[in-house]
């Protein structure tokens, strides 16, 4: 016999404050592991490099979004929570989202705004299907395969999005680090609002997730862009090495639990 009170877990973790810290170093990670590959290894990737260019931001897009995809897949089959699978995932998302973001803002010469725009779209239009399909777009409500498949739709549009709009905004007076005040400025101001008033926890959530995107972007380039143009110049390799490793030692120490089912149908 069963026991109605006993609670059941999502595949999800619960955004702890842990969780944000992971967050934001893996978006740096997937700026610098995404410009490793697809810049120092494939050839640097600008609109006038040419059929060159255009082929590295394709060949990275199309590496890491493979990769997105298996992990994917194992993340849907999976019967419970795994922190390192779901922390793999993110990370693919994110390199993913780097390599596409810049294809679309520079080899397609769309430019920032317009690729910032058109990656805008998609994720209110992924977060529009989610809802009408399934009634809820809350990231912690995540506990069937058609919301698993929503959720990771949403994460990946909104990592590309993020990337975007990070070097959009670092592109213009602000600089990498008046771009990263911004941003984290932008998620000091979305942390008030949760402690402080009743706005919407699924929207402030979004938000949050979204933010911490483009400060990552912000972020990676500080660390290996030129001199030249406001960076540290650092290797672009061993800067994701050094991510990577704190990436994967936070996910060790820190708690990992899943978010259980009846707190995800509060913020519904």
């Amino acid at each position: 016999m069963t026991n109605d009170h006993q609670p059941r877990y999502a595949k999800v973790p619960a955004a702890t404050l842990g969780f944000w810290i992971v967050k934001i170093l893996a978006t740096t990670f997937g700026e610098t592991m995404g410009d490793t590959v697809s810049m120092s290894w494939l050839g640097e990737t600008t609109a006038s490099a040419g059929r060159a260019g255009i082929n590295g931001y394709v060949a990275g897009t199309v590496m890491f979004g493979l990769l997105l995809a298996v992990l994917v897949f194992l993340q849907v089959r999976a019967r419970r929570f795994h922190p390192v699978l779901y922390w793999a995932t993110i990370i693919a998302s994110t390199t993913a989202g780097t390599t596409l973001a810049d294809f679309a803002t520079r080899s397609l010469g769309i430019g920032y705004p317009g690729g910032a725009l058109l990656l805008l779209a998609l994720v209110l239009a992924s977060l529009f299907a989610w809802h009408r399909s399934l009634g809820a777009i809350s990231a912690v409500s995540v506990h069937g395969r058609e919301a698993e498949l929503f959720y990771w739709l949403t994460i990946t549009c909104s990592q590309t999005l993020g990337t975007a709009l990070g070097d959009w905004v670092a592109d213009g007076p602000y600089g990498y680090l008046g771009a990263a005040a911004i941003f984290g400025g932008g998620l000091a101001g979305i942390a008030a609002l949760y402690a402080l008033t009743r706005v919407d926890r699924v929207l402030l959530f979004w938000a949050a997730f979204i933010l911490t995107r483009p400060l990552g972007a912000v972020v990676g380039d500080f660390l290996d862009k030129p001199v030249a143009h406001g960076g540290l110049e650092l290797s672009r390799l061993a800067a994701s090495l050094v991510l990577g490793g704190a990436i994967v030692l936070l996910v060790a120490l820190l708690p990992q639990r899943a978010e259980t089912i009846a707190a995800q149908e509060q913020l519904r």
